[in-house]
């Protein structure tokens, strides 16, 4: 998830002119993960209907590397995002995951964005419901979403993928609707599973840094047209043993060690972002996002919008060459929730002691 639940009402930007076809450019990555199965621990298999499933940590184990093969797809091939061992001497985590994207708008709205509900009866998955967000490029083809006649683009391609971050494989009820909805033949369609708590689906979500980035500016009414260029790093946090452990673990990963570079095209805007857009000008920032969840009874919709942001925010302007920051990494919030001797008796006044600094320029 990491993303908020709300919607601005007002258009910001349109792709209607871009020939770009993100479920096209995504169609090798997802030949070559199905390809290395075998290699990335994942398991391949084919739906009644003909559908390519790919498990990559229900009941397959799944591995990091799935994980950013997976996000690549996410991003509809225009994204790279790679894990990086940390240099520093005292890093804010050992291991992280990179992103950067040229089409930040199309590459993290227009694709990455898990945006897309979909859900099956109990009569129509063997006595149990499902619910999952879609992700990836498939939900161009679809375009179920209010979003896309904000951004003005369709994709139309003859094959899609589609991501869902679920901790069941999907029933055919669902699967069909994606079929229907996308106007593709069985055989066209992959679904790539990943649970919040496994491997590839902690990595998947921790690369969404930039996507949140994106996805708040978005939220605030930015004109995205003038956001050119997107960097982004957040720490990979160790696998949670359920997936509402998973879930505080991946927002936390942003929330509090996300950090984005973004280039736009003028100063006002980049003024306004570096101060904006930090994730510390929520109400419910300070706390680790299980915390907040359980506050408001696992209403994920009571949660302050402003919070789904990344920690940190460098904003590089065209027009006069400064660059502006925002907000703070966290990296003592983030070792008391992960660190295996860390006391979680002393995490909430900790936590609450938190300081706070202003956006600045260089």
């Amino acid at each position: 998830m990491t993303t908020s639940p709300h919607e601005p009402a007002d258009p910001s930007h349109s792709l209607s002119r871009s020939t770009l076809s993100v479920n096209r450019l995504a169609e090798p990555l997802v030949e070559q993960l199905i390809a290395d199965a075998a290699r990335l621990r994942i398991d391949v298999s084919r739906a009644v209907s003909g559908t390519t499933i790919v498990d990559a940590g229900v009941n397959a184990r799944g591995s990091v590397e799935a994980g950013v093969q997976i996000a690549r797809i996410c991003m509809g091939g225009l994204g790279h995002v790679a894990p990086r061992v940390a240099a520093d001497r005292e890093p804010l985590w050992p291991t992280m995951i990179e992103v950067h994207t040229s089409t930040p708008v199309l590459a993290c709205l227009g694709s990455q964005y898990a945006g897309w509900s979909l859900a099956a009866t109990r009569e129509q998955n063997n006595g149990n419901k499902f619910f999952s967000l879609g992700s990836g490029p498939a939900r161009a083809l679809a375009c179920k979403e209010p979003l896309f006649d904000e951004l003005g683009y369709r994709d139309r391609h003859d094959s899609g993928a589609l991501v869902m971050e679920v901790g069941q494989l999907p029933p055919q009820a669902v699967i069909d609707k994606v079929l229907n909805d996308c106007n593709l033949a069985p055989e066209r369609l992959t679904i790539v599973v990943t649970p919040t708590q496994s491997v590839a689906g902690t990595v998947q979500v921790v690369a969404r840094v930039v996507e949140v980035a994106l996805h708040k500016a978005h939220v605030l009414g930015a004109p995205l047209a003038d956001i050119v260029e997107a960097s982004g790093i957040a720490p990979l946090p160790p696998p949670a043993p359920d997936a509402l452990a998973a879930m505080g673990r991946t927002n936390d990963a942003i929330l509090y060690g996300g950090r984005v570079h973004l280039t736009v095209t003028d100063d006002a805007l980049a003024r306004r972002l570096a101060t904006e857009l930090p994730s510390w000008n929520s109400r419910d920032y300070g706390r680790p996002f299980a915390d907040i969840f359980a506050s408001f009874g696992h209403d994920f919709y009571q949660i302050d919008p402003a919070l789904f942001a990344p920690a940190e925010a460098w904003i590089s302007s065209l027009e006069s060459g400064a660059t502006y920051y925002g907000g703070r990494l966290d990296g003592a919030l983030l070792h008391r929730q992960w660190d295996g001797d860390a006391d979680p008796l002393a995490t909430a006044a900790a936590t609450n002691a938190t300081g706070k600094h202003g956006a600045g320029s260089q």
